[in-house]
């Protein structure tokens, strides 16, 4: 440890501090709503960390993923690149997929890995696992994984425990595949995975990863992308019964508590103010579990469509001494953490088409966001439709809506509409109108200049848009199915362990 001063972007710190580059934290909730957390306005939600997290650093108002759903949020938060990039769609990945993060693209964890950083992801991967675990996170540059390779409800739940002493889970989940497993690196270390004990496994687990690198006075990066709200909840006995929203508020209680257990290690190794701390969400509530499934705030519709409700996120920024309170209105997206991660760690950028920019300004100064736009693509993008809305400024442009399934059970008619097209575009001004109901008349002059301005920049968006190949498109074998015991029979029974 060195005593004294130093300036980092312009700001002078006094303090006793570490010479090492800064510790990065980021944790990716699961389908959590815009409107879930205490310090988003809900009345009755239980997430004193989250909301202690907000009120001592930065929050979010108009931060985006890049998809509403799963698997493509996660490939674009990784590599700073949309999805139709990388080839991440449609849709998600499923335990049998063959396809998986293609191994040329680059993630955080390989960008940071460059410099010396310590990696580690607890939680849930949904990026592929492929031929003889091709596409598991230690392949794509994280040192240490626990977790689960993929959605927790892709295996039959029906008789697994979600709440002490032994409720079941809610529904019955997907009863082709096999049960769910608990992967170490590469290797099943549980199947079926122990729900009301997961969470306690991954705070162990992430407590002695930060030890074992401050001691080691190396400098770490840890993903935490949660389970935590997804269907089915779950939540051990420090969080069951325990607040007031029922199943899913116990469920985000406990992602609450795993939160705070990561920041009393960092508070505990004397690394907190050398580490910055990010929350956001992978996409928006699904509106179809009614109750045990989150809500979007004033945002319209949620999960599976490309409305405000979709993939506006909430999202907090914390680093004491560095990050000061308060609130942005800035746009900011997933994709702007790989470039702003980078530049912290004086890491040079991965050589190909980025679609991310810098926010360090916006979290040290609080300045003005580089980013001037928001691209829109549904769950099954294509060429032949191209971006179904575009967001310049403060306005957004729909070219196509369409609902969804997953947000299917709203009064709102249009979250479970099928896809319209709209020549002229519905166009909104989201500071006055951020629920979407309202669109602008396009004869004005005014309206018809913003106009023009989206469809130039989402001409030129789509002139430089060159789709991957889809990794879904290559298809499911059941053989690719991770099973503790390969050679059993008959499967996918009798994967247990």
């Amino acid at each position: 440890m060195v005593s004294g001063s130093f300036t980092f972007f312009g700001i002078i710190l006094l303090c006793t501090c570490s010479a090492s580059p800064p510790n990065f934290v980021l944790i990716f909730a699961d389908d959590l709503g815009f409107g879930d957390l205490g310090c988003y306005g809900h009345p009755s939600s239980r997430t004193p960390n989250l909301d202690r997290l907000a009120a001592e650093g930065l929050r979010f108002t108009d931060f985006y993923s890049t998809c509403p759903v799963c698997s493509p949020s996660r490939a674009s938060l990784l590599t700073g690149r949309y999805q139709t990039r990388s080839g991440i769609y449609p849709g998600v990945f499923y335990p049998g997929s063959i396809g998986g993060l293609p191994l040329n693209e680059t993630t955080i964890a390989e960008v940071l890995k460059s410099l010396g950083y310590a990696t580690a992801i607890i939680g849930k991967w949904h990026l592929g696992v492929g031929h003889n675990g091709m596409f598991l996170p230690t392949k794509q540059g994280f040192d240490h994984f626990l977790g689960i390779p993929y959605s927790h409800d892709m295996g039959p739940c029906k008789n697994l425990t979600c709440f002490p002493p032994d409720i079941k889970c809610y529904g019955l989940c997907d009863i082709s595949n096999v049960v769910v497993p608990l992967m170490e690196n590469e290797v099943i270390k549980q199947q079926p995975v122990n729900f009301l004990d997961l969470e306690r496994s991954y705070s162990d687990f992430a407590a002695n990863f930060i030890t074992t690198s401050v001691e080691k006075k190396q400098p770490f990066f840890l993903y935490y992308p949660s389970h935590h709200t997804h269907y089915p909840q779950y939540a051990g006995i420090g969080a069951a019964g325990r607040s007031l929203r029922g199943p899913y508020g116990d469920s985000l209680l406990e992602f609450d508590n795993s939160v705070g257990h990561l920041v009393e290690t960092l508070e505990r190794t004397g690394v907190i103010n050398n580490t910055l701390v990010f929350f956001t969400s992978d996409n928006g509530p699904e509106l179809m579990r009614r109750s045990r499934g989150g809500i979007a705030g004033p945002l319209k519709c949620g999960k599976s469509t490309t409305y405000e409700g979709g993939m506006r996120e909430p999202a907090i920024a914390y680093w004491p001494g560095i990050i000061k309170p308060g609130v942005t209105h800035e746009m900011a997206s997933t994709l702007d953490i790989l470039p702003t991660l980078a530049r912290l760690a004086g890491a040079e950028l991965p050589q190909v088409m980025l679609d991310g920019v810098d926010m360090t300004d916006i979290l040290v100064k609080q300045g003005k966001s580089k980013r001037e736009t928001v691209m829109f693509y549904p769950v099954n993008p294509s060429e032949d439709y191209g971006l179904f809305a575009v967001r310049l400024g403060k306005y957004k442009a729909h070219f196509y809506t369409q609902g969804a399934f997953h947000s299917s059970t709203t009064p709102d008619k249009d979250c479970s509409a099928l896809r319209k097209t709209h020549d002229p575009p519905l166009i909104f001004d989201l500071e006055a109108d951020p629920c979407e109901l309202y669109p602008l008349s396009v004869d004005t002059p005014d309206i018809q200049s913003v106009l023009q301005q989206v469809k130039t920049v989402k001409e030129q968006f789509e002139s430089s848009m060159v789709f991957g190949e889809s990794q879904m498109a290559k298809g499911k074998d059941p053989s690719l199915e991770p099973c503790c015991n390969p050679e059993c029979s008959p499967k996918p029974s009798c994967c247990q362990c």
